[in-house]
């Protein structure tokens, strides 16, 4: 018991320090963005076209507001000037940092072990700052995400740790910067941690994330220009009757409706800008010219204007206020969704959080109106606007897959954790009745599907059997000082596809196919020796290596059959012993299983 605790103490140790460290680099860059998006802001849309959004409670700006005359024409041309700016930005330095951001963590942490390049926190935050700056309609989550995540993928790789301790890293610094600039360090915590997942959470990662965002949200609030402040002020709310749940169930399941069919539109729209056979670098500035003429369209009504461009916070403190009508939030609840997808699904950078919040906030409000005026016994003006606040959670909820983190994060912004009964309901039908359905395709369903955790999932017949169990150890090889043409007519009499290359020792040199044979031959290189023409980078395998990892292999690197050597690359030879393929493994499960079957039947 006194062993456990010691290494527990390390353990806690260890990830406070790191974790500590993280946070204050994330809260440094959350500050550092949170200006730059501050004043591409004012340099687009006020100096430039005189357009001043509406800001939430919480957020002022940090320039004087200038006497710039409103123009709407030249409002409407910016989006798509930001938009070919960030794109020769993105697609010349960084293409993974086009589109929102959260999803390319998720990306990392499962697929690339949660390795981030060093260019691409800087490359998003200035692409990001251009594209939300000049009116793209996205948020500010996914280019926080990747700076802090960035950040704790870079100090992982420095220190040398294991993938699995710089994948929590990715993961610290990513929800260290979102409850940071969001100022929700409980609900950042658990969103870096459930948005992975459609079903499931990364619990190993917790304590780390909630040190790391509580640190980055203390460095980020204690900021002059920024302060203490949730972002949003809301009015004081209560739940006091039982029938209102109805209601918010209801709401529950429009907000599921309503997020399926913003993923559609999102994804069909990025599809489309996909086949589209013009340079990337262009596609942005397209996205953001579709958006100008959203704005010329609606340009009639500013408040439409405050929830369709930009992150829309601004929108979503009128509506809480009781401010907008219903048919400015119906035009803003379809406007931000098309807004979204032709900024970010044209591959412009920015995040989904925040449109997200905007759509639910004014989805909700729309439902709270309609139903106080059909039902105002129940639904009276005072509890009207509460349905903003819980819109805008079981939205997220729906389509982000995210439920906890999207109730805790909602409460932390607005400051008030009175509607918590409601929020907790819509929130779970929202998610419960969007199925499958998220704006954020590179989710797991659960840990078991990750490869981030394919070794602790792997029971089966094959644990425990090494290489030399299933490998073919009469293997046909080719001499390397054979020439192509005598190898090609080798090949073709023998049979088969592929061959190992070797010396007089039996060393292996290399491998070759039929393929690569035609090729030098097309070449002209007919007496050229194999060994100068063979593939020399391959992968192989060991006798006493787990299957397992021999079938991994196979995966990661697509290939159907690894040689089997003795030695390595440390005593200077590779001595061919067998040639192991994908049939060989199944048979030997197969012949496993058998064996299996035959002694639970004595």
């Amino acid at each position: 018991m006194e062993e456990l605790s010691t290494k527990e103490l390390r353990y806690i140790e260890k990830w406070v320090l790191w974790s500590i460290i993280i946070g204050v680099v994330a809260g440094l860059g959350a500050i550092a963005f949170y200006l730059l998006l501050q004043t591409t802001s004012a340099f687009f849309q006020g100096y430039v076209s005189g357009y001043h959004p509406a800001l939430p409670a919480g957020e002022s700006g940090i320039f004087p507001l200038p006497s710039t005359s409103f123009r709407l024409w030249v409002l409407a041309l910016i989006p798509a000037v930001g938009g070919l700016i960030a794109g020769l930005i993105i697609y010349t330095l960084a293409p993974e940092t086009e589109g929102h951001g959260t999803d390319a963590i998720i990306d990392a942490f499962h697929n690339k072990r949660g390795e981030i390049r060093k260019r691409v926190p800087l490359v998003k935050t200035i692409a990001s700052a251009i594209t939300i700056g000049s009116g793209g309609s996205a948020g500010r989550e996914g280019p926080i995400a990747q700076i802090g995540g960035g950040f704790g993928s870079f100090l992982a790789s420095r220190l040398k740790l294991s993938e699995r301790e710089r994948r929590t890293m990715m993961i610290c610094g990513a929800v260290a910067g979102i409850g940071a600039i969001f100022k929700a360090p409980l609900g950042g915590a658990l969103f870096g941690i459930e948005v992975l997942y459609k079903r499931d959470f990364e619990m190993a990662s917790m304590v780390p994330a909630i040190v790391s965002s509580v640190v980055a949200y203390a460095v980020f609030c204690s900021f002059p220009l920024i302060g203490w402040e949730p972002i949003f002020e809301t009015p004081l709310y209560a739940f006091n009757h039982p029938s209102e749940l109805i209601f918010y169930m209801i709401l529950g399941i429009a907000c599921a409706a309503l997020g399926i069919f913003y993923v559609k539109v999102f994804y069909g729209t990025r599809n489309i800008f996909r086949r589209l056979k013009i340079p990337n670098h262009l596609k942005p500035a397209i996205g953001g010219l579709i958006l100008g003429m959203l704005v010329l369209s609606l340009g009639w009504n500013q408040q439409v204007l405050y929830g369709m461009l930009g992150m829309g916070y601004g929108s979503i403190q009128l509506a809480m206020d009781a401010k907008l009508s219903l048919s400015v939030m119906l035009i803003v609840v379809i406007a931000k969704i098309f807004a979204t997808s032709f900024t970010i699904g044209s591959g412009g950078s920015g995040g989904v959080f925040a449109p997200s919040l905007v759509i639910g906030a004014m989805l909700g409000g729309l439902f709270g109106g309609i139903a106080h005026f059909f039902f105002p016994g129940i639904i009276t003006e005072a509890t009207m606007s509460a349905f903003v606040l819980v819109g805008m959670a079981a939205f997220f909820s729906g389509v982000a897959k995210v439920p906890i983190a999207a109730i805790l994060m909602i409460s932390e912004m607005a400051g008030s954790y009175s509607l918590l009964v409601p929020l907790m309901l819509a929130s779970a039908v929202a998610y419960a009745l969007s199925g499958g359905w998220t704006i954020y395709e590179n989710q797991k369903k659960t840990r078991k599907e990750s490869p981030a955790h394919r070794r602790e999932f792997m029971v089966d017949l094959l644990e425990g059997l090494k290489v030399k169990d299933a490998c073919a150890k009469d293997v046909i090889t080719i001499p390397e000082d054979k020439t192509v043409k005598e190898a090609l007519y080798f090949a073709r009499s023998a049979g088969h596809v592929t061959y190992p290359v070797v010396d007089k020792e039996g060393n292996l040199v290399g491998i070759t196919g039929i393929m690569d044979l035609e090729g030098e031959r097309e070449k002209g290189a007919d007496y050229r020796m194999i060994k100068l023409t063979c593939m020399k980078n391959v992968v192989i395998t060991y006798p006493e290596e787990p299957l397992e990892d021999v079938l991994y292999k196979m995966d990661a690197y697509n290939i159907g059959r690894l040689p089997v050597v003795k030695g390595g690359s440390e005593e200077g030879e590779k001595e061919l012993v067998g040639i192991i393929c994908r049939s060989d493994i199944i048979r030997e499960h197969c012949h496993r299983r058998s064996l299996i079957k035959e002694e639970s039947s004595l």
